[in-house]
């Protein structure tokens, strides 16, 4: 059965804007498969730091597409019931607009980096000795 032309340009289209939508998903989940196997070849803290740096950075993606919304009008709703609390607003406001949007991808590139150093930190000894 032959496709039609629209119809193809529309399957190319549908998965191009996917995979450049959700691209930096896909490169952290690309990054876990390679600290899984990593652990699996050869389990180290540097595999381990890894794998928690690509996780956090998946978490922090998808907190700031999917949950971020969602889960602050679901505290908010939980926490503040009949009279209002302004302070606590403001507190779940800060801690869900600010501190989890910037602390999760800030957490997880600490942990890239710092295994990055631990991975490069002998081949650099060798040099100076």
């Amino acid at each position: 059965m032959p496709i039609p032309p629209d119809l193809r340009q529309n399957i190319f289209y549908t998965v191009y804007f996917s995979i450049t939508h959700n691209f930096p998903a896909l490169f952290y989940a690309l990054g876990i498969f390679t600290a899984v196997v990593l652990s699996i070849i050869k389990p180290s803290r540097k595999s381990v730091f890894l794998l928690l740096g690509f996780i956090l950075l998946l978490l922090g993606f998808e907190y700031e597409k999917h949950i971020l919304e969602g889960l602050r009008e679901q505290t908010i709703n939980s926490l503040i019931t009949i009279q209002e609390h302004n302070k606590v607003r403001r507190i779940i406001n800060i801690l869900t607009l600010k501190a989890l949007p910037l602390g999760l991808p800030l957490l997880g590139w600490i942990f890239v980096l710092s295994s990055s150093f631990l991975y490069i930190k002998p081949h650099m000894s060798k040099k100076e000795g």
